[in-house]
């Protein structure tokens, strides 16, 4: 029986409410996206904050010195870091550092466990920032969060109610060989609702920009959103496929690794940089290590 709109919401509000405990980013964190969505905000304000936490601090220096912004010399100030990273780019640093511990847990089934989730999620994110980056979209800092963030309703069912996850991953059978049903087909049948649904509920308590919620809730289906809506969800669902297709992360919720020609021609992407693409993301994922580790 078809899940209506209502009882999908019940569920994800339900759910979002028990684990909130779990599910919550650090005050830091919070703050941080708040100051950065404030257009009167400076690099000042946000070095304020930042500066009471020095874990943060040096992550953040260990990252504008890597290999993955590729800015010329060491930068040992952290005003000087905001100032060459940008807010959003430090914002971002701030989120995966705090995801990265929601992520943590051991193997759920012999065929899933959080950390290939996790690479998974770095893989598409990094993939999302170069689609952005080589289409010239000035979208590569949100590219980026937005890929890391595609696949947190699968964290959050894993937090509601583990046994029905399991039984999910059961059913999918040797991913390996290709998932033999669609997972979200599984998903709505157990939980009644899908993990597009859980990551955009997430999204919404978490207060990140309504574009967030569009790319959890809609990145299997990214035609289905409005037009205005679509850039974003089209990077992401291209960039899931891709990263899918590198050994030893997550890919249970992908039948197939096609891109909808339809979806590439939203954004404008030719088969010419798709292929560069493919070719430059295992380089560029080691690049990254040092923010998402």
């Amino acid at each position: 029986m078809a899940v209506t709109t209502e009882q999908r919401e019940q569920v994800v509000s339900g759910a979002i409410r028990e684990i909130s405990h779990i599910a919550t980013l650090p005050e830091i964190t919070l703050k941080i996206v708040e100051l950065v969505e404030d257009p009167k905000s400076t690099a000042q304000d946000l070095h304020k904050v930042i500066s009471s936490d020095p874990a943060l601090c040096s992550r953040i220096l260990k990252v504008v010195n890597s290999s993955f912004y590729g800015l010329p010399g060491q930068i040992a100030s952290i005003n000087r870091a905001i100032v060459m990273l940008g807010l959003n780019a430090v914002k971002n640093i701030a989120i995966a550092a705090s995801l990265a511990k929601l992520f943590r847990g051991g193997e759920l089934t012999s065929g899933f466990s959080a950390k290939d989730l996790w690479s998974h999620s770095n893989a598409t994110a990094v993939c999302a920032k170069m689609l952005a980056d080589g289409l010239k979209l000035g979208l590569s800092d949100e590219a980026f969060l937005a890929g890391l963030i595609h696949d947190i309703g699968v964290m959050v069912e894993m937090q509601y109610d583990r046994n029905k996850l399991i039984e999910v991953f059961e059913k999918l059978g040797d991913v390996k060989a290709g998932p033999q049903a669609e997972m979200i087909e599984l998903e709505e049948q157990s939980f009644g609702a899908s993990h597009q649904d859980f990551g955009s509920g997430l999204c919404e308590k978490w207060k990140f920009p309504k574009s967030f919620a569009w790319v959890t809730g809609y990145h299997h289906r990214p035609l289905e959103i409005a037009k205005e809506n679509r850039t974003l969800v089209c990077l992401v669902h291209v960039a899931d496929r891709v990263a899918g297709e590198i050994a030893g992360g997550f890919r249970h919720d992908l039948k197939t690794f096609e891109i909808d020609p339809a979806v590439r021609e939203e954004i404008k992407l030719t088969s010419e940089k798709l292929a560069e693409i493919r070719k430059a993301l295992p380089e560029q994922l080691k690049n990254a290590a040092n923010l998402l580790g």
